[in-house]
């Protein structure tokens, strides 16, 4: 049984009046992951940003939840307005979700480093064990290894280091239920019904979700495209922001001249 959770949504900086941004997280991180994305956004939109159940200022997750009901939560928190969407990794298949359950509020997705299913069923079981035996600070080393890129850390340090402690400091069963929502997640079988644009990106360095993720979702859906975000591996935005700004302009620009 699972059910809606709680997340919690930024204030949208930008220009009142102008369209409306939303950007989901990876697990196990924060909004800090947009930090350097979101100035270079606000000029033309007004841009906010979510956190998961547990992680950085979202409510601790008291019940089992899904997906497609972080879907849900994402599409209550916002206005009642369409948007356009950017996620990463597990914000990328909330993005995914938010398509199939709630496409006429979606102005066009953008689903960045992630896949229509992500990982082993069984790795995520274990991985939940472990967060909840043995805390988040468990995670570190192997998640410093899937997130970056092997220059990131290097060329970035302060906010790829603000990210590890995000993890640290998240709730060891919200992050463990968020592991169980992904064992459980598969919408292979949907994306032909997914009629948003879709922006399908990978890292070139990702080995999380890597450019045959990108390739299936872009595929699969009706009005689909991949782009490679170079020098960056399974968190993007911090790694890459410029890039991932510019292509997120340029894709947002195009869905509204479609949408005109």
């Amino acid at each position: 049984m699972s059910a809606v959770p709680l997340i919690s949504l930024t204030a949208p900086v930008g220009p009142e009046g102008a369209p409306l941004v939303v950007l989901g997280p990876s697990l196990g991180t924060s909004t800090i992951l947009w930090d350097d994305v979101v100035p270079l956004l606000a000029d033309d939109y007004r841009v906010a940003a979510w956190d998961l159940p547990g992680h950085g200022a979202g409510p601790v997750a008291r019940e089992a939840f899904s997906v497609a009901d972080l879907a849900d939560a994402v599409a209550a928190a916002v206005p009642d307005e369409t948007f356009f969407y950017a996620g990463v990794s597990l914000g990328g298949a909330t993005g995914l979700e938010l398509s199939l359950r709630h496409g006429e509020r979606l102005r066009a997705a953008a689903i960045v480093a992630s896949g229509a299913r992500l990982g082993d069923p069984d790795a995520w079981v274990e991985r939940a064990a472990q967060a909840r035996a043995q805390s988040t600070s468990s995670l570190i080393i192997a998640s410093a290894q899937r997130w970056f890129a092997p220059d990131s850390i290097a060329r970035r340090p302060d906010l790829t280091g603000r990210l590890l402690h995000a993890l640290q400091d998240a709730d060891d069963d919200s992050y463990a239920r968020c592991c169980e929502a992904l064992a459980a997640y598969d919408v292979r079988p949907a994306l032909s019904r997914i009629t948003v644009p879709v922006l399908a990106a990978w890292g070139a360095f990702d080995a999380v979700a890597p450019e045959v993720k990108a390739v299936e979702i872009a595929e699969g859906v009706r009005d689909g495209r991949t782009v490679r975000i170079d020098d960056a591996g399974h968190l993007p935005p911090a790694e890459q922001p410029e890039a991932v700004a510019a292509l997120l302009r340029s894709f947002f620009a195009s869905a509204s001249r479609k949408d005109a």
